[in-house]
């Protein structure tokens, strides 16, 4: 799965992406909101992560264009910004989850693969299909009952297969899926 992190903290931005790499997602990685538009009507994404305190536009406002303009991708706010009204607002601005900083990477990812699940309209996070299964919490995998180890990279293609079978995925996205 290929996420866009908008974060203009360089240390914050590091290491939320370093994490998310290591669970297996693709991270792309924007300092401002002016980037941040112009990957999301460049590139397709299957998440949002985006602070709210940027450069050059302002979260809400990438926020608000980018439902203005009817896209639905999931987006999850990751901000310092802890007022319950800041909450308020962001939600009904049509952000999907809100994470205050600091936050746990764990946690983070969850909510992540929790957001890609729902946009899948699965409620199990365990995808199966037919005799695979596929734990993207604990990134195990197994065919007919036994056990199979695989790389993160190639856990994270099978997932991005298995996940939304009948989407046509191409070799440029499953090539985009980094191993940590």
């Amino acid at each position: 799965m290929r996420l866009l992190l908008v974060e203009d903290d360089a240390m914050i931005g590091e290491s939320v992406r370093t994490g998310l790499q290591q669970d297996g997602f693709a991270v792309d990685w924007v300092q401002d909101g002016r980037a941040a538009e112009l990957a999301l009507e460049t590139n397709p994404y299957d998440m949002l992560l985006l602070d709210l305190g940027l450069p050059r536009k302002g979260g809400l406002e990438v926020l608000a264009s980018l439902r203005r303009r009817g896209d639905s991708i999931p987006v999850l706010i990751l901000t310092a910004r802890d007022a319950v009204a800041d909450r308020v607002k962001g939600l009904d601005a049509g952000a999907d989850d809100y994470l205050v900083k600091p936050f746990d990477l764990e946690e983070l990812a969850a909510r992540v693969r929790a957001l890609l699940r729902r946009r899948s309209g699965r409620a199990d996070p365990v995808v199966q299909v037919g005799n695979l299964i596929i734990n993207p919490a604990t990134h195990e995998v197994s065919l007919d009952g036994k056990s199979i180890a695989l790389s993160a990279r190639e856990f994270a293609v099978i997932h991005a297969l298995a996940a939304r079978p009948g989407v046509v995925r191409s070799e440029e996205h499953t090539s985009e899926l980094q191993s940590p």
